[in-house]
């Protein structure tokens, strides 16, 4: 380092680029502590990154590559760890082959090269960029942090800064930066990077959250929530106002819950946010739900369906006339698999209308309707109107009340089909929600296709994961065959690596199905309950979402800790005939 440094310091001086006080000084500080000239030159201010790079390129004989603008794939950093990379200070920016072109500070360190050489088993090839955009820039890579909260908030000199707190004049679409950055104040670059970061981390939802000294910012990463970053309490009205302004919300209204929505361009595409505040003991709290269109782009083949349960749901949205409702909690993507079944089954003879509220995505080739409460467009007004649009394909976003489940039953039984969701555990429980919401058996046993119930469950990561023991009787407890305890059940655990977070890497669904059978009608009309309904159905082969579970926790997509999580326990009881001979024994 220290010959290299003398290096740099008469390339500087012998182009002028900087005085020789400045540089005696540099060379000095480099010296006598764990830097080099350059980072001192820049850090100071004394010197422009770009210039300086290129007037290093072109006497050192390597050349400049400008790593904010380079995007990195994700097979290229596995021939690298993030550990290594921060220990050589080397980023590796494409494969060619056997050929590994890599960002370096220092070309001449050839003792470090000959062991990257050796470690990735690849021939280097050298491109020129600073110590500390190289950092930026490993930081950026391996773990999606596309910004620095600290250098923003540097700039923040009024303790007391406050936003203006009038109307929005910002255009409907905010353009996002790679540096967060969308104007001159602090808040508006804390808010762009607070987004920009939860888009290149995946994150489904921001939740923004303030306590009594402190705000907490958490980004839902595969369904569970990790802490982000924590803004001075100060900026907490600042960063909240900013936000409504964003979602066209009235900001001077801090006392009841608001629900808003804007746009941002990221990455090339737009990508749609609800937001929704909630006045909490310490100010608001506000979450973002994120809609990227581009899951959209997924079949039902790639959604991890099992092959039984997948068939059952396809059989169902090819037929005619029906309904078929998908259950489960918020976030279970209910929304992304009707979306997905709409575009498989969708054609230029068919009219597909929705009415969802808020629409999530937009999709070219459906009519889509906004439910407005406020004009008097409820779901049960517009599912009305919609009946009379001579549709073929109708889509409910959600059935919540009796009038809505009322006319979507009397739609599937005159010709229509009918997809839909609800809030329940599982899909008989559906059933005994539709009962209990005053649809008559007998419609219900007539105008239901298929019930299904469906979960997301985090994969684990290929790179990392590891096998682990566990005794039969942990099995047999888990809900393994005997059959299946035989044969040997090879079970996995999450790891964690520099590629993950905590061991997975992204989520698949689960999905349990419930086609209405003739014998199922049978029991719905005679009123049996639905644990009933539910072990007749087992009894005909449905795949619960426990079972589900354990089949991808043995094919090595999940873990045992996943299928506990998300999960309950098959409980196992005779059935009503079943009972009914015992009690007469």
């Amino acid at each position: 380092m220290v010959s290299f440094n003398r290096r740099i310091v008469r390339i500087l001086e012998e182009t002028g680029m900087v005085d020789m006080e400045t540089l005696t000084a540099a060379s000095q500080v480099a010296k006598e502590g764990d830097t080099s000239v350059t980072e001192y030159l820049l850090e100071k201010e004394l010197v422009k990154s770009g210039p300086l790079l290129g007037v290093l390129a072109e006497h050192l004989g390597v050349p400049p590559i400008d790593l904010d603008r380079v995007k990195i794939q994700d097979e290229t950093l596995d021939v690298m760890s993030l550990e290594t990379a921060k220990e050589t200070g080397c980023l590796p920016i494409c494969r060619t082959g056997n050929v590994l072109t890599i960002a370096v500070s220092n070309p001449f360190d050839v003792v470090r090269h000959d062991d990257l050489r050796l470690a990735t088993g690849c021939d280097l090839r050298l491109a020129l960029a600073l110590e500390p955009k190289i950092e930026e820039a490993i930081q950026r890579a391996y773990t999606g942090d596309s910004g620095n909260l600290a250098d923003i908030l540097d700039s923040v000199d009024d303790p007391e800064m406050k936003i203006h707190e009038g109307k929005s004049d910002d255009d409907d679409v905010v353009e996002l930066g790679a540096d967060g950055n969308d104007g001159d104040a602090p808040v508006i670059k804390i808010v762009n990077l607070i987004i920009y970061n939860a888009i290149k981390m995946k994150a489904s939802d921001i939740h923004i959250e303030a306590f009594e000294k402190r705000v907490l910012v958490r980004y839902r990463v595969d369904g569970a929530l990790e802490n982000a970053m924590e803004p001075p309490k100060r900026l907490q009205k600042a960063i909240i106002s900013r936000l409504k302004i964003m979602a066209s919300l009235d900001i001077a209204e801090r006392r009841k819950p608001q629900d808003g929505k804007f746009q941002v361009k990221a990455e090339g595409r737009q990508i749609d946010f609800r937001v929704s505040t909630l006045p909490c003991v310490h100010g608001e709290k506000v979450v973002l739900r994120i809609l990227d269109g581009g899951n959209l782009a997924l079949s039902l083949d790639s959604l991890g369906f099992e092959e039984k349960a997948l068939n059952d749901f396809r059989k169902s949205i090819n037929s005619p006339y029906g309904m078929i409702l998908v259950t489960g909690p918020t976030g279970s993507g209910k929304t992304t698999t009707l979306y997905s079944a709409v575009k498989e089954i969708m054609t230029e003879e068919d009219n597909f209308v929705t009415v969802e509220d808020p629409v999530e995505y937009q999709v070219d080739g459906i009519n889509q309707v906004q439910v407005n409460v406020k004009s008097g467009l409820t779901f049960a007004a517009a599912l009305r109107s919609i009946l009379r649009q001579d549709p073929d394909t109708v889509m409910i976003g959600e059935i919540r009340d009796p009038e809505t489940i009322d006319i979507a039953i009397k739609a599937a039984l005159t010709g229509h089909l009918v997809l839909s969701t609800l809030h329940t555990n599982d899909a008989a429980s559906t059933i005994s929600r539709m009962l209990d919401m005053g649809v008559d058996p007998f419609m219900v046993a007539s105008a239901t296709l298929l019930v299904s119930a469906q979960r997301l469950v985090r994969r684990l990561c290929p790179r990392c994961k590891e096998t682990i023991e566990v005794k039969p009787e942990k099995l047999r407890d888990l809900g393994y065959s005997e059959e299946e305890i035989k044969k040997g059940v090879e079970l996995w655990r999450a790891v964690g690596c520099n590629r993950c977070a905590a061991g997975y890497a992204g989520r698949f669904a689960l999905l349990e199905t419930l086609p209405i059978s003739e014998a199922i009608k049978k029991m719905i009309i005679d009123g049996h309950s639905a644990i009933e309904i539910r072990h007749k159905a087992l009894e005909e082969g449905m795949i619960s979402l426990r079972r589900a579970a354990l089949l991808n926790a043995a094919r090595g997509n999940t873990s045992v800790e996943e299928v506990l999580r998300v999960t309950l326990s098959e409980n196992v009881r005779p059935s009503f005939a079943g009972r009914q001979a015992a009690e007469e024994e």
